[in-house]
């Protein structure tokens, strides 16, 4: 209750409480190691530990109203990911405000094993359908908490120290959800979106990022980490999403390492064109 209550009156005021932020982070380092669309990556030291820091880089010639609304979303989001515990979600320490004042800036533990698809890749696919249960139950953890991921990918998921996953980077669609511009700067994303968010007018629905959009975007991952690429990545962008809408699907793949027969049932069922008749991921 008490959460909830700082929640509603952190977005009501537009600033996040004081708890949230942390001091100590030093050692940044000058260039950024990674970069997407919104976000660049830096190591940096918080104590005894290594950190990542995720500055979220402003959108040139964004209107002041998308700014206010991303701004709105940022501290529900923060708040929500600081009160997660489970052991394939990445923790969140907290907000630096010190190198990027002007920005967002969040604190989590430096995955020094990569992504998940970088591990497969140096290692094999031994462990590939342990990955995939331990991202479906970090996955329910969320849905349980009323959260959606929505940006679920093969680049959001890092294995950490135990050489287990963990789920990252949830929550942050609000940086191209809240822009007026959404439709044309996903930043790749699109191969893993569901057809309701690709073209919600044709399902007659509104453009939200839901539990089963999650659920269609896990089976997108199954895909993608038996064969090191999203469904439909030999096409241009605009051309998977004219697949995807009108309800064509990749085929089982052949290669090594060899998916099951049941592993497919279950990522066609993640692949249903209607989300209301997707599993949940208690199913999954």
């Amino acid at each position: 209750m008490a959460r909830r209550i700082i929640r509603k009156l952190s977005a009501s005021c537009e600033m996040l409480p004081s708890s949230l932020f942390i001091i100590g982070v030093t050692g940044k380092e000058d260039r950024p190691t990674s970069g997407g669309g919104y976000a660049d990556i830096y190591r940096a030291s918080y104590g005894d530990q290594t950190v990542a820091l995720k500055y979220m880089r402003p959108v040139q010639c964004m209107p002041s109203s998308d700014l206010r609304r991303i701004h709105l979303k940022f501290c529900r989001e923060a708040l929500v990911w600081k009160g997660l515990r489970h052991p394939y979600i990445l923790p969140f320490l907290g907000v630096e405000g010190n190198d990027f004042p002007l920005s967002l800036c969040l604190v989590s533990p430096w995955m020094e094993h990569g992504t998940v698809l970088n591990h497969l890749k140096e290692y094999g696919y031994t462990n590939v359908d342990r990955f995939l249960y331990e991202i479906a139950q970090g996955l329910q953890y969320l849905h349980f908490r009323g959260i959606v991921h929505g940006d679920l990918r093969g680049a959001n998921i890092l294995i950490n120290e135990d050489w287990s996953v963990c789920l990252a980077d949830f929550g942050l669609s609000i940086f191209s959800d809240a822009t007026s511009s959404m439709a044309t700067n996903r930043g790749g994303s699109s191969y893993w979106m569901a057809p309701e968010l690709l073209d919600p007018d044709r399902l007659g629905l509104e453009f939200a990022r839901t539990p089963a959009s999650d659920v269609y975007a896990f089976g997108c991952v199954c895909f993608e980490l038996y064969t090191g690429r999203p469904p439909f990545s030999s096409l241009p962008e605009p051309g998977a999403m004219m697949k995807v809408i009108n309800g064509e699907r990749e085929t089982m793949p052949l290669d090594y390492p060899a998916m099951s027969d049941i592993l497919w049932r279950h990522i066609s069922a993640y692949w249903a064109q209607k989300p209301t008749i997707r599993p949940a991921t208690h199913i999954v």
